[in-house]
Protein backbone atom coordinates (compact mmCIF):
# COMPACT_ATOMS: atom_id res chain seq x y z
CA UNK A 1 0.00 0.00 0.00
CA UNK A 2 1.46 3.29 -1.10
CA UNK A 3 0.41 6.31 0.97
CA UNK A 4 1.00 9.64 -0.67
CA UNK A 5 1.61 12.59 1.60
CA UNK A 6 -0.27 15.72 0.63
CA UNK A 7 1.21 19.00 1.74
CA UNK A 8 -1.31 21.76 2.03
CA UNK A 9 -0.06 25.27 1.26
CA UNK A 10 -0.06 27.65 4.18
CA UNK A 11 -2.98 30.00 4.24
CA UNK A 12 -1.58 33.50 3.86
CA UNK A 13 -2.57 36.08 6.41
CA UNK A 14 -4.94 38.72 5.12
CA UNK A 15 -3.20 42.01 4.32
CA UNK A 16 -3.02 44.49 7.16
CA UNK A 17 -4.88 47.75 6.77
CA UNK A 18 -4.09 50.99 8.56
CA UNK A 19 -6.11 54.21 8.43
CA UNK A 20 -4.56 57.30 6.91
CA UNK A 21 -3.47 59.90 9.47
CA UNK A 22 -6.15 62.32 8.24
CA UNK A 23 -8.80 59.69 8.99
CA UNK A 24 -7.88 59.26 12.67
CA UNK A 25 -10.69 60.37 14.98
CA UNK A 26 -10.44 61.30 18.63
CA UNK A 27 -13.39 59.06 19.50
CA UNK A 28 -11.83 55.95 17.93
CA UNK A 29 -8.42 56.62 19.50
CA UNK A 30 -9.94 57.18 22.96
CA UNK A 31 -12.07 54.06 22.57
CA UNK A 32 -8.94 52.05 21.70
CA UNK A 33 -7.15 53.43 24.76
CA UNK A 34 -10.08 52.68 27.10
CA UNK A 35 -8.90 49.17 27.97
CA UNK A 36 -6.14 48.21 30.44
CA UNK A 37 -4.62 45.61 28.11
CA UNK A 38 -4.49 48.04 25.20
CA UNK A 39 -3.02 50.70 27.49
CA UNK A 40 -0.29 48.22 28.49
CA UNK A 41 0.48 47.63 24.80
CA UNK A 42 0.69 51.38 24.11
CA UNK A 43 2.76 52.06 27.25
CA UNK A 44 5.18 49.30 26.23
CA UNK A 45 5.51 50.73 22.73
CA UNK A 46 6.06 54.23 24.11
CA UNK A 47 9.25 52.92 25.74
CA UNK A 48 10.22 50.24 23.20
CA UNK A 49 9.21 51.50 19.73
CA UNK A 50 8.88 48.16 17.93
CA UNK A 51 8.14 44.69 19.30
CA UNK A 52 7.06 41.31 18.00
CA UNK A 53 3.45 40.56 18.91
CA UNK A 54 4.08 37.75 21.41
CA UNK A 55 6.42 39.80 23.63
CA UNK A 56 4.06 42.25 25.33
CA UNK A 57 3.70 42.13 29.14
CA UNK A 58 0.01 41.22 29.15
CA UNK A 59 -1.78 38.15 30.44
CA UNK A 60 -4.43 37.37 27.87
CA UNK A 61 -5.03 34.52 25.45
CA UNK A 62 -3.40 34.89 22.02
CA UNK A 63 -6.81 35.30 20.37
CA UNK A 64 -7.69 38.07 22.81
CA UNK A 65 -4.36 39.79 22.16
CA UNK A 66 -5.09 39.62 18.43
CA UNK A 67 -8.41 41.36 19.09
CA UNK A 68 -6.70 44.13 21.08
CA UNK A 69 -4.13 44.66 18.32
CA UNK A 70 -6.92 44.93 15.77
CA UNK A 71 -8.78 47.57 17.82
CA UNK A 72 -5.57 49.59 18.18
CA UNK A 73 -4.69 49.17 14.49
CA UNK A 74 -8.18 50.09 13.27
CA UNK A 75 -8.10 53.24 15.42
CA UNK A 76 -4.70 54.21 13.98
CA UNK A 77 -2.84 53.87 17.28
CA UNK A 78 -0.44 51.15 16.08
CA UNK A 79 1.05 49.96 12.82
CA UNK A 80 1.85 46.30 12.24
CA UNK A 81 4.02 44.63 9.64
CA UNK A 82 4.72 41.01 8.83
CA UNK A 83 8.31 39.82 8.61
CA UNK A 84 8.48 36.12 7.89
CA UNK A 85 6.41 34.37 10.54
CA UNK A 86 6.56 37.32 12.95
CA UNK A 87 4.28 40.31 13.17
CA UNK A 88 5.93 43.47 14.44
CA UNK A 89 4.03 46.29 16.14
CA UNK A 90 4.93 49.99 16.37
CA UNK A 91 3.21 52.97 17.95
CA UNK A 92 2.10 55.56 15.38
CA UNK A 93 3.26 58.35 17.64
CA UNK A 94 4.11 60.85 14.88
CA UNK A 95 0.66 60.43 13.28
CA UNK A 96 -1.09 60.67 16.65
CA UNK A 97 0.93 63.72 17.71
CA UNK A 98 0.16 65.52 14.47
CA UNK A 99 -3.58 64.91 14.90
CA UNK A 100 -3.90 65.07 18.71
CA UNK A 101 -0.82 66.76 20.24
CA UNK A 102 0.07 65.42 23.68
CA UNK A 103 -2.80 62.91 23.83
CA UNK A 104 -0.80 59.69 24.24
CA UNK A 105 1.48 61.09 26.94
CA UNK A 106 -1.48 62.66 28.77
CA UNK A 107 -3.40 59.38 28.75
CA UNK A 108 -0.37 57.36 29.87
CA UNK A 109 0.42 59.90 32.61
CA UNK A 110 -3.11 59.52 33.99
CA UNK A 111 -2.78 55.76 34.45
CA UNK A 112 -2.28 54.88 38.15
CA UNK A 113 1.17 53.57 39.10
CA UNK A 114 -0.17 50.16 40.15
CA UNK A 115 -1.60 49.18 36.75
CA UNK A 116 0.33 46.89 34.41
CA UNK A 117 0.40 49.52 31.66
CA UNK A 118 2.03 52.06 33.95
CA UNK A 119 4.61 49.50 35.07
CA UNK A 120 5.43 48.74 31.43
CA UNK A 121 5.89 52.46 30.80
CA UNK A 122 8.37 52.69 33.67
CA UNK A 123 10.47 49.71 32.54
Amino acid sequence: MNIERVVMPATPRPPLTHPDPADLTLVSVLHALADPTRLAIVATLRVDPERPCGTFPVRVAPSTLTHHFRVLRDAGVIRQRDDGNRRWTTLRLDDLESRFPGLIDAVLASVPESTPSRSANQA
